[in-house]
């Protein structure tokens, strides 16, 4: 959108990992999930509303991460080595398991 407000041509964006992204994948997620289980008292309202929007999130990072790998080639070595939202490391077998069934 900035490019063509801009007028100028589109130009694909370079795959980067500022701040947050060392540690997880999705920060912003996280961030959310943490305000949704956060709750000072847990009625069975908040308790369905977290549990969707957590399913909701788990659901979306599967196309995204699909469309970034897709996208950029340099995103399946990145995932490899930065968990998705838990910053604890994970066997190497289950993610070439999970890039293999991508490519």
């Amino acid at each position: 959108m900035w490019f063509y407000l801009k007028g100028d041509p589109y130009q694909p964006l370079k795959f980067g990992t500022p701040g947050l992204y060392k540690l997880v994948r999705h920060p912003l997620y996280v961030g959310w999930l943490m305000v949704f289980w956060s709750a000072p008292v847990m009625t069975v309202a908040h308790l369905v509303f977290a549990l969707m929007t957590t399913a909701y999130i788990l659901v979306a990072i599967q196309f995204e991460e699909r469309d970034l790998m897709r996208l950029h080639r340099e995103y399946v070595e990145y995932k490899k080595s930065v968990p998705m939202l838990i910053p604890v490391g994970r066997s190497k077998e289950a993610v070439k398991a999970e890039v293999d069934s991508v490519q």
